[in-house]
């Protein structure tokens, strides 16, 4: 992304900014970064745009200075980005294989737009996660750059012109490093045989899809070829998986019509925004180190089950997916990133509960075992009868029903609805709610926005 977009966006899971290099929080943000996904962090610029005149050399021994607080310290890469109004550094973290901490011991892991410190059970989930290293980064024993396809590759660096925070054209060797498609020895890489292998399954015979539609509302025949009304076996590089996936899925969905004006609209039985969230997590976060076992996508007449092997990555659980994000394979999310088929990086399940909310949908379903995630989508329009506690207050009330009625609600919103109270007043009712297990926040500062939990 370019700078007007990462401004547009503002700090996130994987952008900061700092109007001057502050080395103490320099330091906490490449730990946390280098611990997360990675991120950037712009000197020089604040989130509202206003450039402070950088100079080189105190950037330099800022962060040197920085560097020394880590333990062990954290590669980074600079990029001068050249404004009318002045330089800005981008200060490019990678996601790390090693366990970073700071000097007073501290280890913090991004979380969203901000910095957060891990304790108790937290770090050893992420000790084991940095300790197991980097599967789609380990060599494909047998595999040459002849069984990468040419085709994809070409498509793949089309796309990343579009969506990279430079756009550069690379020779065709260092858009298969950058990638992580293959190493620096020249070996084939997992990552660049998921992402740009002929025949993908030749060497992972894991990797894939199978989808099944089954006839009523249970899988009674599973193992009989009657108890299925299509079952589809999907293969190749990962981009076409999603393709296909979806085609197939978008076949085998019900459409309502609708009349909207003069026109008529086909209005599918699930959002489809919720359904592709879940079918590219479910590819792009699978444990791929999991053989005799294939992404399953479960079409019944009341909802879509996709269960991806392996359990949630890191220090991920059922209770913090929608704030926290750690990947399994940061390599495949990039590259499906630059694809198109990721909006935004470190986003994802949140937009999945919010369009399944707007529908008038129970929120999504999410199922964590040891070695499988299941995300379950229901078809049903109406909501269970809820009961609400006692202390709720009339607003709250009067507020449920707006939810009810508009599937979520924010601060403006609940202004509206009682103008004459404070906008502190406001926070502390959505705060209360939140608290009480009634409402689900989702996103950040502006952003921020409640549905029905």
């Amino acid at each position: 992304m370019d700078l007007k977009t990462m401004l547009k966006q503002g700090p996130g899971q994987l952008a900061d900014f700092m109007i001057q290099p502050d080395i103490d929080r320099l330091a906490e943000t490449l730990v946390a970064f280098a611990n997360a996904d990675g991120g950037t962090i712009l000197v020089g610029i604040g989130a509202s745009g206003q450039i402070s005149g950088l100079e080189a050399d105190d950037l330099e021994t800022s962060l040197m200075r920085a560097q020394m607080r880590c333990r062990p310290p954290v590669k980074t890469e600079w990029q001068s980005l050249e404004t009318p109004r002045g330089a800005v550094v981008a200060v490019v973290v990678p996601r790390s294989a090693e366990f970073h901490t700071l000097d007073d011991g501290r280890i913090l892991l991004r979380s969203g737009a901000k910095n957060r410190r891990l304790a108790g059970d937290e770090i050893q989930q992420l000790a084991v996660a940095k300790g197991a290293g980097v599967f789609e980064d380990e060599a494909v024993a047998g595999a040459t750059l002849e069984d990468l396809d040419l085709e994809i590759i070409a498509e793949y660096e089309h796309k990343r012109r579009e969506r990279a925070p430079r756009g550069e054209r690379l020779t065709r060797e260092e858009l298969l490093l950058e990638s992580g498609a293959m190493d620096r020895q020249k070996q084939v890489t997992i990552a660049g045989i998921l992402l740009f292998g002929k025949r993908p399954e030749a060497f992972l015979p894991q990797t894939g899809l199978v989808f099944v539609r089954f006839a009523g509302t249970e899988a009674s025949g599973v193992g009989a070829v009657s108890g299925y009304g299509r079952r589809e076996e999907i293969g190749g590089p990962l981009a076409r998986v999603v393709e296909k996936s979806w085609a197939v899925l978008w076949e085998e969905m019900r459409k309502a019509a609708v009349i909207n004006g003069l026109s008529r609209e086909e209005k599918p039985e699930y959002p489809e925004s919720a359904v592709r969230e879940a079918l590219v997590n479910a590819i792009v976060h699978r444990d791929y180190r999991l053989r005799g076992r294939r992404i399953e996508i479960r079409m019944f007449d009341d909802r879509l089950e996709i269960i991806s092997p392996g359990g949630l990555p890191g220090h991920i659980t059922v209770d913090n997916i929608v704030e926290e994000h750690f990947s399994r394979n940061p390599r495949l999310v990039r590259g499906l990133f630059y694809w198109g088929y990721i909006e935004e990086l470190g986003i994802g399940v949140d937009r999945m509960i919010d369009s399944m909310a707007r529908a008038g949908h129970p929120a999504p379903q999410f199922d964590a075992k040891p070695y499988s995630f299941t995300v379950t989508l229901r078809n049903a329009r109406e909501r269970a009868p809820m009961i609400w506690p006692e202390s709720m207050n009339e607003r709250q009330l009067r507020a449920v029903k707006y939810l009810e009625e508009h599937g979520r609600i924010n601060n403006r919103d609940y202004r509206a609805l009682f103008p004459e109270i404070s906008a502190e007043t406001v926070r502390l009712d959505l705060a209360d709610m939140a608290a009480k297990g009634l409402l689900l926040k989702i996103g950040d500062k502006k952003g921020t926005f409640y549905i029905l939990k």
